[in-house]
Order: structure tokens, then sequence, then C-alpha cells
């Protein structure tokens, strides 16, 4: 196979003598490099290496993003399945009631069986979040979710215990109710 220098006097674009000028300065130029024991520089291979390692580190920046994204989707559909799977019905008979919840600084309210009111209310169900809509699990369902999305779970309500005694309560005569209704 020609080489460039052959191919470009045969094209007539180099002479001879220009041709020979340029392997002689070369020849010198690696023979100067052996002896002062630098290793030659090339430029261009200095920079097409440069490239190929930015090239690789912004390869492995979009597989990394990729991968993020693979992982939140793969999250989003855990939840959703969790959530299909463990829905409990709103109403269990024709008496309905209607529970009201903030979510996100607003007053939403979804209709429910007193009986479902009750299990709310003393956090044996959860409401949370699908899409637009709003469906009721089991606590323990709601927790999976709690841990897998960061607010999913909309309404997850604890018995809390009370801390003052029942002797020393100046409020013991009156009933606070568990759930208000507006």
């Amino acid at each position: 196979m020609p080489t460039l220098q052959d191919q470009l006097l045969k094209a007539g674009l180099v002479d001879a003598k220009q041709a020979k000028q340029v392997s002689k300065e070369k020849r010198k130029k690696n023979k100067q490099a052996r002896r002062s024991g630098e290793p030659e520089v090339d430029e261009l291979k200095q920079s097409a290496q440069q490239v190929r390692a930015q090239k690789a580190e912004r390869d492995r920046e979009l597989n990394r993003q990729r991968q993020e994204e693979l992982e939140r989707k793969a999250v989003e559909a855990q939840i959703k399945q969790l959530i299909l799977n463990h829905r409990q019905p709103k109403n269990s008979g024709g008496d309905t009631v209607e529970y009201n919840f903030t979510d996100d600084k607003r007053i939403k309210k979804i209709r429910v069986s007193p009986a479902v009111q009750q299990q709310i209310i003393r956090g044996q169900l959860a409401i949370v979040r699908l899409g637009e809509d709003y469906e009721l699990v089991p606590r323990i369902v709601a927790d999976k979710i709690a841990v897998r999305g960061e607010g999913r779970v909309v309404v997850a309500n604890v018995k809390a215990e009370s801390a003052v005694e029942e002797a020393d309560d100046p409020y013991k005569d009156y009933v606070i109710p568990d759930d208000l209704m507006w």
C-alpha cells in the first residue's frame, strides 16, 4: 500500500525534493528524540486521545442518567402494583359519608362507608395517591409505599397515646372527636 508521500508525489502535489526534505526532517526529529530520552510528542494523537476520553466520560454520564431513569420507572411500577393489588373498597353498602383530608394544602374529600371511615381514623387504612385519584390500602402496604415513593401516602393516621395522665388532665371531662367533619 503506497504511503501518503507516494500518493502526493504521484498526484503531482509535491515534488521529489520536498518529499525528501520532509522525510529527512522526520528522521532527524526521531533521532534527536531517542538521544535525549524524550518520547516524541504527537499532538494529533494526544488530541485524539483527549477527545476519546471526553466521549467516554460523556457516555458514562448518559448511561448513569438512563440507569437512574430506569430505576425511577421501576419504583413507580412497584408502587402502582402495590396499590392496585391491595386497594380496598370505599363503600360497603348504600350509606356513605364524606371523609375530608388535605393533600398539598388543598382539602380533598372521598365518599366512604362509616365502617371504612372508622378504619381510616384508627389508622388501619391509609389513603394513597394513584395518578389523580385516591385509593384506600392497608396500613402495612402504605408503609411499604412510603419507603419507595415520598409523597404518595396522603393520609396515614396513627393512634397516639395520651401524654398526660388522666388524673392530672384538666380537660378530661371534654370529649375530643377523632375526626372533625367540615
